[in-house]
């Protein structure tokens, strides 16, 4: 009789998991979706959007720090530096510390923030709504699962560089 009930736990275990997969394929569209509607409003690309909160969340940061983080060649960072700056959002400055006198830092311009918490306020009420619902333990346990998934992520596109 345990064997039944082992292999039923397992079945229940490999479906729950593939439930919280396919819940995060779903939500990764959804999410791709409001970012290039929202980029449209802003006249920001994907890899812009991408950029930019990436200096908003860790700035300043270096264009190499940004290009390694954002997961784009330095070539194709320059483009997308010279969209955000000529739109505003970020601010090339040089690096007094460097020994290097070329070296820039790149800083976003906090100024145009309001525009962006603007734009993403229905999907900030909307998640002030939803965790509302979940107690404090629970929230802990969802923020950790996210940051795991984010790590996963992570490691899983470091994985995918060519050499």
């Amino acid at each position: 009789m345990g064997s039944g009930t082992d292999r039923a736990a397992v079945r229940r275990r490999r479906q729950l998991t593939t439930a919280v997969k396919d819940a995060l394929r779903d939500l990764n569209i959804q999410l791709s979706l409001l970012n290039r509607r929202f980029g449209g409003r802003v006249e920001l690309r994907d890899v812009d959007w991408t950029c930019l909160d990436l200096v908003n969340r860790h700035g300043p940061l270096s264009p190499t720090t940004l290009a390694r983080r954002a997961g784009v060649h330095p070539a194709t960072l320059t483009g997308i530096l010279d969209r955000l700056q000529k739109g505003g959002w970020i601010v090339r400055e040089r690096d007094p510390e460097s020994a290097d006198r070329r070296a820039v830092t790149l800083r976003a311009v906090r100024e145009r923030n309001s525009e962006l918490f603007q734009l993403f306020s229905g999907m900030n009420g909307r998640m002030d709504e939803l965790c509302a619902h979940y107690s404090e333990a629970e929230l802990e346990v969802i923020a950790d699962f996210l940051r795991r998934t984010g790590t996963a992520g992570h490691e899983s596109a470091e994985e995918l560089i060519e050499p």
